[in-house]
């Protein structure tokens, strides 16, 4: 198979040539050429961006073999993440390579506006010698503010108390314990604006963040105080901001990214005093772009040959290494899934994931897993580990998930329960020791069915003969059996469970007529390797 790469931005070539030089991968750049873009995404598996080209539902639309979309850079704003989720498309960005390059630039602004370097500039391109009009301040002993201490916050930290600054953050999700290793001093929001001398913006964009700096907030600061910005331009109300440093509230600002971009030539900023403004470059390093180029290149390589999309941003809390180290497992979740799904009939209700074992990060894959095996066998399209809780949701149907030890003595069990009106159905599957799969429980039947394309499960009454009949009938249509075991219940009982594993799927008719045959109560097609039955 060849995987087509289309890439719609203008990203390094030494990612991009990364890709080149598989064997099975085939790049197509429609860079400068936006109306060619919805053609070759007809048969495109990755799509690879930076921030000018936008992903939305409609592009997405033509795309229906679209398995990967690769931002390269941090932000995915200008992707429309829900949409994409919901085709089942890994979307994978490059959180880590900019980091230098956009720590560096921030600062880089924050020491061009205390020292009124643009402005000394300007004056002397002009032919003047003015000292006294360009007076700055120092850095050292001043309190850094850091909204946000992610890899780049950090990274400023770093800086800034190697310039002398005591630092305190504000992040709502960071623990003391690592503020604590980066030597910052975590406080409230409206704490660190009153206190800061420099606020600098390090937040993701969100419905919480938008206008995170509005005018209530800016009003907090200290008249000496400075904002800069590198991270998402919503995150403050510039007319706000235009006011406050006009009004001389606010010292000044500094900014490189805008909403929208790119800034409107009329934009008030253009003309606001005290305001330094650049072109969203704080990644615009050659460093910064070729790594970025390269990680985004990896990920999306790893992600079409391999399956790995633990770098995911809409598979939170799913890494490559328990991807990698759980495939078994979720091969195994996907078949019982499938199987409980086909044994239970009927529209799905409620799905119940059990995983026994000593992994911790595998039960939410596990789940994620089994919940792809549920829904493919119900006849849903393109589903994947991206989309299935999704695609759950949408369909009304709960899923609970519980962890406990495995049973027996295997190394690794997964139940997985379904429920439909008037029936539920739990099928349980184990990995031995040597990471061989078997089902080995359906309801209150105790089975060893081994891995096996095509099997027909039975329910019948327990009576001699039935098996053998079940098998002429088979016969009579070409059909033959590989294996088949059969089990009943504990003490006297007067039903039985049986597995045949075929070497084809048998016909409708063929399978009509195995459940008109005597004794016979139910009769089910699974496949377990596809997750699936009838």
């Amino acid at each position: 198979m060849t995987f087509v790469v289309v890439v719609a931005d203008s990203i390094d070539e030494q990612g991009i040539d990364l890709l080149r030089k598989e064997p099975d991968f085939e790049v197509v750049s429609t860079v400068g050429d936006a109306e060619r873009l919805p053609r070759e995404l007809s048969r495109a598996q990755a799509l690879l961006v930076r921030s000018s080209t936008r992903v939305t539902e409609e592009l997405l639309a033509h795309a229906p073999h679209l398995r990967v979309i690769g931002r390269a850079g941090i932000g995915v704003d200008n992707i429309d993440v829900q949409a994409a989720t919901r085709r089942g498309i890994a979307v994978i960005n490059a959180p880590g390579a900019n980091t230098v390059s956009a720590a560096e630039h921030a600062f880089a602004l924050l020491l061009a506006l205390v020292r009124r370097v643009p402005w000394a500039s300007a004056s002397m391109r002009k032919g003047e010698w003015d000292r006294k009009s360009f007076g700055g301040t120092e850095l050292r002993g001043k309190v850094l503010g850091l909204v946000g201490l992610g890899r780049i916050g950090a990274h400023v930290s770093g800086i800034a108390l190697a310039f002398g600054m005591d630092v305190i953050a504000y992040d709502p999700v960071l623990s003391d314990e690592r503020a604590k290793q980066l030597h910052v001093h975590l406080v409230e929001l409206d704490d660190l604006l009153e206190r800061a001398d420099v606020i600098s913006l390090h937040a993701p964009i969100t419905d919480e963040t938008r206008h995170l700096l509005n005018k209530r907030r800016l009003a907090l600061m200290k008249p000496t105080a400075v904002v800069i910005n590198t991270a998402r331009g919503g995150l403050i109300d510039t007319d706000a901001l235009c006011e406050a440093v006009e009004s001389g509230k606010l010292a000044g600002a500094a900014l490189d990214v805008f909403d929208p971009e790119p800034l409107a030539c009329d934009s008030p900023l253009r003309n606001c005093g005290n305001i330094i403004l650049t072109p969203h470059l704080a990644a615009s390093t050659q460093e910064a772009q070729a790594r970025v180029s390269v990680e985004i290149s990896r990920s999306v390589r790893d992600a079409l040959r391999t399956g790995d999309v633990g770098r995911a941003i809409n598979v939170p809390g799913v890494s490559s290494d328990v991807l990698a180290r759980s495939r078994v497992a979720l091969d195994l979740a996907r078949r019982i899934g499938g199987v409980a799904a086909a044994l239970a009939r009927g529209p799905v209700q409620v799905v119940e994931v059990d995983y026994g074992g000593r992994d911790d990060g595998a039960p939410k894959p596990v789940m994620l897993a089994a919940l792809e095996g549920v829904l493919r066998s119900v006849g849903v399209d393109s589903v994947s580990l991206i989309n299935a809780a999704l695609l759950a949701e949408e369909r009304d149907i709960s899923v609970y998930r519980r962890i406990g030890k495995p049973d027996g003595d295997y190394e690794t069990t997964v139940g997985v329960t379904v429920e439909t009106p008037g029936r539920k159905t739990t099928v349980v599957g184990a990995l031995a020791a040597n990471q061989e799969s078997r089902i080995t429980r359906i309801d209150e039947y105790r089975v060893d069915i081994p891995p096996a394309n095509d099997v027909l499960i039975l329910k019948n009454i327990d009576v001699p003969g039935i098996i053998e009949r079940v098998e002429s009938v088979l016969r009579d249509g070409d059909v033959h059996i590989d294996f088949r075991h059969q089990w009943r219940l504990d003490g006297a009982g007067t039903e039985a469970l049986a597995a045949l594993a075929l070497d084809q799927p048998p016909s409708r008719e063929l399978l009509s007529k195995l459940e008109e045959l005597p004794d016979v109560l139910d009769v089910w097609l699974v496949s377990l390797y596809n997750g699936g039955g009838s």
